[in-house]
């Protein structure tokens, strides 16, 4: 079972290696964490692959971070927005844990406005369940 557990950490940091390098030709790196319907609990195999991303990039504190919050469409408009919020916040925790700074971090909870997948299918929904921290690297 260690052997396994090892092999599959190694093919997730050459997997997310080669990730990095393709956003960072973009400006910037983008990690989804996904939720479970009307959830805002991060599940532990999402932090430790937000903290591997994290320890990966060199200078990560030269960059800023925007969290990008998102839910379906099911419920009303101010119970998805509170939900995007907790979700944030929720986020913004484990990021803090990091030893992040609240000054370092931008936050837009867009609740179910704004998806970027369609909300008509169980599949679209689930993608939209989600919140986006989007890391800039600070130009000096």
């Amino acid at each position: 079972m260690r052997y396994l557990t090892i092999s599959l950490l190694l093919c997730i940091n050459l997997f997310a290696s080669a990730q990095n390098e393709a956003l960072e030709e973009k400006g910037y790196i983008l990690k989804s964490i996904y939720f479970g319907g009307g959830s805002y609990y991060v599940d532990e195999e999402q932090v430790l692959e937000l903290n591997h991303l994290v320890d990966s990039i060199p200078n990560i504190r030269d960059f800023t971070i925007t969290i990008h919050s998102h839910t379906d469409n099911i419920g009303g408009a101010a119970y998805n927005e509170w939900l995007s919020q907790m979700r944030s916040e929720s986020v913004i925790q484990e990021l803090l844990l990091s030893e992040f700074k609240m000054n370092q971090i931008e936050i837009k909870d867009f609740g179910q406005f704004n998806p970027v997948f369609d909300n008509s299918t169980w599949e679209g929904r689930r993608k939209n369940r989600r919140v986006d921290i989007i890391f800039w690297p600070i130009v000096f």
